[in-house]
């Protein structure tokens, strides 16, 4: 069973390394435009803001915050316009109200039964998933704001949460775009920001010594073709959420399998975002 100790404590640290970037600039800064397009650095903390409390909100009261999922679903754009009250306030006031909500959803995350399910906008999640997606969400739209703002962060492994959902999610990314899932594995062989390496996928059947290194969960049984995706687990965590486009990450794909992977990833829940254009990151 899952840390959730231990995961909350990374969903933390990911908070507070975003709040080292914030405190690097004056309020201005605040509506600096971001990748994202129309995402200003304000929306982004709004964003991050708003679905914090819904987790909360979904792990303590679920019957409340289940009476609004359809009024929410109805709405294409929700996504995009549901943190508009947070948008508007000064930037001062909104990023206290992120900190302020931080500890409460800790709580809830640590008082929650591990093997319960909480209702959410897609299935159903476990806290542990919960709080390993909030992790995600917190890094890719920090991700956003660094870039923004022009501001390097220094990666840490806590990236190997991120990466482990974009390998989990890969029949998502297929269906998600009306594509079948193809048949077959695509092993990732990656290495951390610590020099660890990450290895989450079925071993080849020509190197059936291979182990998953990871401590991401156990590694299927081999499989006959080869479909491995090699590189940083940073390049992969900007790819599956779309902070990166594959030409400006040194990931590299053996098999179709694997090749095609990295065209259609996505950690993320909601129809395929437009990512970002071949270029516009360029690796130094």
């Amino acid at each position: 069973m899952a840390d959730i100790e231990s995961l909350v404590a990374d969903l933390q640290a990911e908070q507070e390394s975003l709040d080292a970037v914030l405190a690097q600039v004056d309020e201005a800064a605040w509506q600096t435009d971001t990748p994202a397009e129309g995402w200003k650095v304000q929306d982004q903390v709004a964003h991050l803001t708003y679905f914090d409390g819904a987790v909360t909100q979904a792990i303590t009261d679920p019957d409340a915050f289940t009476a609004t999922l359809t009024e929410r679903a109805a709405d294409p754009n929700y996504v995009n316009v549901v943190a508009e009250p947070l948008v508007a306030l000064p930037s001062s006031e909104l990023w206290a109200k992120w900190k302020a909500g931080r500890q409460p959803m800790y709580d809830a995350m640590l008082g929650a039964d591990p093997k319960g399910r909480y209702p959410w906008y897609g299935p159903p999640m476990s806290v542990a998933s919960a709080c390993t997606a909030r992790i995600m969400e917190t890094w890719a739209h920090g991700q956003d704001v660094a870039d923004g703002l022009g501001i390097e962060r220094e990666p840490s492994d806590r990236i190997a949460h991120v990466v482990f959902i974009g390998y989990k999610a890969r029949p998502f990314a297929y269906a998600n775009r009306g594509m079948e899932v193809p048949e077959g594995e695509v092993r990732f062989e990656l290495t951390l920001p610590s020099g660890k390496p990450l290895v989450l996928g079925a071993r080849p059947a020509n190197n059936p010594q291979a182990a998953g290194l990871g401590s991401m969960g156990a590694v299927p049984a081999a499989v006959g073709d080869v479909n491995v995706i090699r590189g940083t687990a940073l390049d992969m965590a900007l790819l599956v959420t779309q902070r990166r486009h594959r030409a400006d990450t040194s990931l590299e794909a053996e098999g179709p399998l694997a090749e095609e992977f990295l065209d259609v990833a996505q950690a993320f829940a909601g129809p395929p975002g437009g990512g970002r254009k071949p270029g516009q990151f360029p690796r130094s």
